[in-house]
């Protein structure tokens, strides 16, 4: 097998394996969610906990919080007021905004599902000591940060950490 083609094969890149496994872990996740007779999703229900946790935050903010777009947290919460599991309290202060809460039929489903969710994440890390967890967060948060946007833009430092990174006007006299 040729260097070429090791360096192309989906298995042996890390970006690959990784979405491999929280796509299989949604998907268990949410079957055993289903298997317990709660009716909510995975995205559902991340949303419902950032507004049980962070009643204050905008769309955008719960957005960045659960890795969606704010149309999806917009159809989301949408959703959720719906059926009821969250309510709308319009602010005193600003009558044409209203803050989130859970209601009490929202906040049932939370604790219903909160069994279902610890025995999914205790049969996923089956096997993974605390080292190995903390090894893992350490090295995902690294990665996390390596693909952070720097601001501001500085290109001394784009061509200090890239390798072979064309120099500036005033890099190159």
């Amino acid at each position: 097998m040729s260097l070429f083609t090791l360096a192309f094969m989906l298995s042996e890149i890390i970006f690959y394996s990784l979405d491999k496994a929280i796509r299989q872990y949604r998907k268990f996740a949410q079957a055993n969610i289903d298997r317990a007779g709660i009716d909510i999703t995975i995205d559902q229900w991340l949303v419902l906990r950032v507004i049980e946790e962070f009643d204050d935050l905008t769309q955008a903010e719960m957005a960045d919080r659960v890795f969606k777009d704010q149309a999806s947290v917009a159809r989301i919460i949408a959703l959720l007021l719906k059926r009821g599991l969250l309510k709308a309290e319009r602010l005193p202060q600003d009558g044409r905004r209203s803050q989130l809460r859970v209601s009490p039929l929202g906040h049932d489903v939370l604790v219903a599902v909160q069994p279902v969710v610890l025995s999914n994440r205790a049969v996923a890390l089956t096997g993974l000591g605390d080292d190995d967890l903390a090894h893992l967060r350490q090295s995902l948060e690294r990665i996390y940060n390596n693909c952070r946007p720097k601001l501001p833009f500085d290109s001394a430092t784009v061509s200090a950490t890239v390798p072979h990174a064309v120099p500036t006007e005033h890099e190159a006299s």
